[in-house]
């Protein structure tokens, strides 16, 4: 985004900010001890980018044949570069199935049971910024617009496949869009969502699950669930964690349990979120991270994005191991 760079901080600052507040006081759920045995284990790379050309990931889907889907920031990291949607094999080799236009970015993603790809285009440009669809063997077009003055990022897709909602990081704001296309509402606007002063990025992450549309805060350190009522509209929001410093993009260990990962972008680590708010770090620069963007979960794997903004710019996706029995040592899920 050449000239969103000129109009607000870069994520990198942004980020950079948030590490800062990494030990501020609303940091206040109780953090795990580590156990003997890892709950994440042989973290390996993947598939390394080059961030240099602005293929630093963003979010990532799991498909059914076990293969990536990857966003990347482009011109949000490097002047004049196109961001992409990229396929990553389980072997690790990298094909681009979307390029976008010069300084912009492809934030969120999301997946319809069709195959249907999802995904967040943000731009100055108001030709371009909103929510991009992708048939099977189609080709993308827009289905909604968003306001440029905005920052569309976490998204996710209700389980009828008819909705989709967009974490807006820099208006307080949750998007609800039709899938078959239309025009963006304002679904919920709170300064639960707000980003603040010192660190002017806040709802970030985006996840439907269990009747209920969830939120990170990245500027706040939270981590909200808001129930969609039975007409479609947002009850009351509720915290599940305030423990989250510098957190991006989460996901949930199976559609069954609120058990969540989360990636805290600024302090290299991926945590795990408890039902009863509890958090653990389970990964740390220790095991490669490298500004961790956003994480999924298929079986007992678990997927990692490393957008890699601190020198020496390591961006890549790591794939590790979850240890069910490590895991469960937590309270019940």
């Amino acid at each position: 985004m050449a000239t969103l760079l000129k109009k607000r901080s870069t994520r990198a600052a942004v980020i950079a900010a948030a590490a800062v507040l990494a030990s501020a006081p609303y940091a206040s759920a109780v953090a795990r001890q580590a156990s003997s045995k890892p709950v994440v284990a042989d973290v390996r790379t993947l598939a390394a980018l080059d961030f240099t050309v602005g293929d630093s990931p963003e979010n990532i889907t799991v498909n059914p044949d076990n293969s990536l889907t990857v966003s990347t920031l482009g011109g949000h990291t490097a002047a004049g570069a196109r961001p992409a949607l990229l396929r990553i094999d389980p072997s690790g080799r990298t094909t681009v199935i979307v390029a976008g236009q010069q300084g912009d970015a492809f934030s969120g993603i999301a997946r319809d049971r069709d195959g249907t790809t999802y995904y967040n285009v943000a731009s100055d440009d108001a030709s371009r910024t909103g929510v991009w669809k992708l048939p099977p063997g189609g080709t993308p077009r827009r289905i909604a617009a968003l306001p440029t003055d905005g920052l569309p990022n976490g998204l996710a897709l209700d389980p009828a496949g008819r909705t989709l909602y967009v974490a807006d990081s820099d208006k307080s704001t949750v998007w609800a869009v039709p899938a078959s296309g239309g025009q963006a509402t304002a679904w919920l606007t709170d300064p639960a969502l707000a980003p603040d002063p010192s660190v002017p990025f806040g709802a970030n992450g985006l996840r439907f699950h269990r009747g209920a549309v969830w939120v990170s805060n990245s500027a706040q350190g939270t981590l909200l669930r808001i129930p969609v009522t039975a007409t479609g509209a947002p009850g009351r929001i509720h915290t599940v964690t305030s423990g989250l410093s510098s957190v991006d993009d989460f996901n949930f260990l199976n559609d069954r349990t609120d058990v969540v990962f989360a990636a805290q972008n600024g302090l290299d680590q991926v945590a795990v979120v408890h039902p009863d708010g509890t958090t653990r770090t389970v990964l740390t620069a220790s095991d490669g991270l490298a500004s961790p963007t956003s994480v999924a979960v298929r079986g007992n794997r678990l997927y990692i994005t490393d957008a890699g903004f601190a020198d020496p710019h390591d961006a890549k996706v790591q794939r590790g191991t979850i240890s069910p029995a490590a895991l469960n040592r937590g309270p019940a899920s």
